[in-house]
């Protein structure tokens, strides 16, 4: 059995969206001949919303490795807020520790914590233990350089100048790379000479019939957010910043236009936008109930910024009518929140940069209404028109899940014994 010491500042119960990929994975690599151990940060030290279920979805026997980091009451006065930054002397020490009394084939850095995947080549060096690095959003990007300052992450100018350098330190020396979008892959191949023959994996998200299984089980404990009455909800889960608000415009014109034109349906539909913030619970700023109140839909429209557990999310999505899934101009952008949302078996509008991956992924389920932001507003319109009256089909549709996560798992363990075998 190949041992690997997986890197992952954010676990259970911390409901962070990074760490869905290793969590999931964890039941089933002993069934690919590897055995997983996880290094995380104390949930402490984390201010994510936390979801004690999670620990039901992991097999008893995983060892899970704690480490500490800084307080962020005491870094931010610095600017230094990540949590990857206020751990990484802690984890230097500590794996450095673990790697010098215990054998491991192969190191694994999957999260979007990046700053931690630095420490790989020096314990590559020191140790000979090669590192797997997963992409699950992209590290040092130019994304953001022509966007109004308004729109930019806090400290832009000094986290794009350190993302730069310590990505270059990182994937100089990385044995193999995992992303869930090829794009990600080409790039970084293309910027560092030294990694353009080294074996790489593109590795969709996927979702999890065991997590579903929990929701539904402990479905009487959860909060929920939908109004008590027979209106059809539809629901957008997960965040929504500055990056979307061309869409969710968009989107909520198309929901004008309909109203407005349908009398059938002006009593009987309510839209709803849940976990819409990554702040702090009460102190998100709404995103998208501003934009309802302002083209006069407000009063159908139901925004919450707090953040949900993991099940709670899954919860919601599981007692909705109907989805919607919304992008960002960035063309790469994919959204995890998909592979619950095609699990769940219900119909979904969706509407995305015309390059997004996740198109892609939506094309095989027929559930799914698939609209770009390249369309006119009078083709999204009429596709939302559609959608919307064929909620009220007595058609059946069943879509066989494809982006499990035992098969995520295998690809990573074929990529994992690609890097072995060089």
């Amino acid at each position: 059995m190949k041992k690997v010491l997986i890197i992952s500042p954010y676990f259970i119960p911390t409901n962070s969206a990074d760490s869905h990929r290793i969590r999931m994975s964890l039941l089933y690599f002993k069934q690919f001949d590897w055995e997983a151990e996880i290094v995380t940060v104390k949930s402490v030290y984390s201010d994510l919303v936390k979801d004690s279920l999670l620990i039901k979805s992991i097999p008893e026997d995983i060892r899970v490795h704690n480490v500490k980091a800084l307080s962020k009451k005491w870094t931010s006065r610095f600017g230094l807020g990540s949590i990857a930054l206020r751990s990484l002397w802690f984890y230097f020490t500590y794996v450095s520790k673990l790697l010098s009394s215990q054998h491991y084939d192969l190191i694994y850095f999957s999260t979007t914590q990046y700053p931690v995947c630095v420490l790989g080549p020096y314990w590559k060096k020191r140790f000979k233990v090669p590192y797997v690095i997963d992409l699950q959003d992209p590290w040092h990007t130019d994304y953001y350089n022509n966007k109004p300052k308004s729109e930019r992450p806090p400290k832009y100018w000094f986290s794009y100048r350190l993302n730069k350098l310590l990505e270059r330190i990182a994937l100089k020396s990385v044995d193999g790379l995992i992303s869930v979008n090829q794009a990600y892959i080409n790039e970084l191949k293309n910027r560092y000479f030294q990694i353009k023959d080294i074996p790489a994996a593109t590795i969709p998200f996927s979702s999890s019939l065991i997590d579903f299984e929990i929701a539904k089980i402990n479905s009487s404990s959860f909060n929920s957010y939908y109004n008590k009455n027979d209106k059809i909800k539809i629901a957008y889960i997960g965040a929504v910043g500055t990056i979307m608000k061309e869409s969710i415009i968009k989107l909520l014109y198309a929901f004008k236009i309909f109203i407005n034109t349908s009398d059938l349906f002006k009593e009987k539909i309510e839209l709803y936008f849940l976990g819409t913030s990554y702040a702090p619970n009460g102190a998100g700023i709404p995103s998208v109930k501003p934009i309802a109140n302002e083209l006069g839909i407000g009063e159908y429209v139901i925004e919450v910024t707090e953040r949900l557990t993991y099940y709670n999310a899954i919860h919601h999505i599981l007692n909705s009518d109907a989805l919607f899934i919304v992008g960002s101009d960035d063309s790469n952008y994919i959204g995890s929140k998909v592979y619950n949302y095609l699990m769940a078996n219900k119909q979904i509008y969706s509407l995305l940069h015309h390059k997004s991956p996740a198109i892609q992924v939506l094309k095989n389920y027929d559930l799914a209404v698939i609209n770009d932001l390249n369309s006119t507003q009078e083709t999204i319109n009429s596709s939302f028109s559609k959608f919307i009256s064929g909620l009220t089909s007595d058609d059946q549709i069943n879509n066989l899940p494809i982006y499990d996560a035992l098969m995520m798992t295998k690809d990573q363990c074929a990529l994992f014994d690609k890097v072995l075998s060089i």
